[in-house]
């Protein structure tokens, strides 16, 4: 089962809470070996707002995309 959990910090680690729907799902105890996949989904958040200063408009950008396609 799948699901995106935030990392937290406890003293000096690094660690992950399993939602309950999870630990009861695949019965799981304390003790219990896990076997975890970690993959870091992407913070695209610096890139919010960098698009304000954009003078044209989406038509007349996509009517560029679709002349430098014909070349």
């Amino acid at each position: 089962m799948q699901s995106k959990i935030k990392a937290r910090r406890f003293g000096g680690s690094i660690g992950i809470i399993l939602p309950r729907k999870i630990v009861e799902r695949e019965r799981i105890n304390p003790e219990d070996f896990l076997e975890v996949s970690v993959e870091k989904i992407a913070d695209l958040s610096f890139l919010w707002g960098k698009g304000k200063d954009i003078k044209k408009s989406t038509a007349e950008i996509m009517a560029e995309i679709d002349e430098g396609e014909d070349e």
